[in-house]
């Protein structure tokens, strides 16, 4: 038995358009230093004789590893934007998850902020301005023209079933009800 109202098309399902995350061009930094930190490993590991240098040796390693590139690389991960048919769906978080859901057929104004940086990699900001107290930011993304047209197009879609629906259901209901009385 479905929700819907008689006479009106069923909803078609959700669909998955795009999963993004922030470019990933945000672990170059990461990556360097733990290339360098294990060159420096490498190096000094062998060079150290006492028991007590070479614990100490990897134990730096092994600390400037975790801050320094596993923090950064799972702050990356946590971050994830996945795009709908029906709604945008933002996650991030490591301890604490956040999720955050804007539907298409609210309506929002789509624009695209980036610096130099990321015009050289065809990224950007995707502010989408629903109205409300700030406008939710998918940050850093890759290709965000592409991201930007594909927003449109969908709100655009969504907009114009909800105006379809609407009107099904105005028309629909024939009867003039008076109210206050039978």
């Amino acid at each position: 038995m479905s929700n819907t109202p008689e006479g009106a098309p069923a909803q078609p399902p959700e669909r998955v358009v795009a999963r993004l995350r922030p470019n990933a061009r945000a672990l170059f930094w990461p990556s360097v230093f733990l290339i360098a930190t294990c060159g420096a490993l490498g190096y000094f590991a062998g060079s150290v004789d006492e028991v007590w240098e070479r614990v100490l040796v990897w134990s730096a390693a092994a600390a400037s590893v975790l801050l320094l590139f596993l923090l950064p690389l799972a702050s990356w991960l946590s971050k994830r934007y996945t795009i709908t048919s029906r709604r945008i769906v933002l996650r991030h978080g490591f301890f604490v998850r956040v999720r955050q859901e804007l539907l298409h057929s609210r309506g929002y104004d789509v624009s695209v902020k980036r610096n130099w940086l990321q015009s050289a990699f065809r990224s950007g900001d995707v502010r989408i301005n629903s109205g409300l107290e700030r406008p939710v930011v998918l940050k850093d993304v890759p290709k965000a023209d592409d991201v930007q047209r594909a927003l449109n197009d969908l709100m655009e879609h969504s907009q114009t079933i909800v105006a379809v629906r609407r009107q099904q259901s105005e028309s629909v209901s024939d009867e003039t009800t008076v109210w206050g009385s039978r």
